[in-house]
C-alpha cells in the first residue's frame, strides 16, 4: 500500500522551505520524481533544492527548453530534467539519464514522459493547488 504525506505550504517561501530540508537528506543515487500541473510549484521547488545543494548564488534556469541542466554539488552532480518537450520516452537516453542514475541526484520533472524507463527506486512528490491562491499540497507518495 502506498503511503503519502501531505504538506500545505501558504507561499512560494514555505514550499521552498520543503524543498530544503529534502535537499538536506539527498545522497548521490537518489532520484525524485515531480509530478504537478503548470504553475503548481515544481519550479520553485526544484530552484530551492538545487540552491540549497549548490549554493544559493546558483543560477537555476527552467530547463525546459533544453530538457536537462547539470550542477555540481560538493558531493555529486546534479540532474535537473525536465522532460515537459519530450516527444518519446526513449529520447530520455540523449539526455544523459543513464549516467546520471548512475552517479548523481536526478530530480525530474513531468516523469509521466519517462514510460517504461522509469527507475525502479525513487522519491515521489506531487505538488497541486491549494483552495486559496497561493496554497499548494505537497504530496510525499513514495
Amino acid at each position: 500500500m502506498q503511503q503519502e504525506n501531505t504538506i500545505i505550504s501558504h507561499s512560494e517561501e514555505e514550499t521552498a522551505v520543503v524543498a530544503r530540508k529534502l535537499a538536506a537528506r539527498l545522497h548521490s543515487g537518489d532520484v525524485v520524481l515531480l509530478h504537478g500541473d503548470l504553475g503548481a510549484g515544481k519550479s520553485i521547488f526544484a530552484r530551492a533544492l538545487i540552491q540549497t545543494l549548490c549554493g544559493e548564488e546558483t543560477i537555476v534556469p527552467s530547463p525546459t527548453f533544453t530538457l536537462v541542466q547539470t550542477y555540481e554539488a560538493p558531493e555529486f552532480t546534479l540532474w535537473h530534467f525536465d522532460l515537459y518537450r519530450l516527444n518519446a520516452p526513449e529520447e530520455v537516453y540523449e539526455l544523459g539519464i543513464e549516467e546520471a542514475l548512475r552517479c548523481g541526484v536526478c530530480l525530474i520533472e513531468w516523469p509521466d514522459r519517462l514510460g517504461p524507463h522509469l527507475p525502479k527506486i525513487y522519491r515521489e512528490i506531487e505538488l497541486q493547488y491549494g483552495s486559496q491562491p497561493h496554497e499548494r499540497l505537497i504530496i510525499f507518495k513514495k
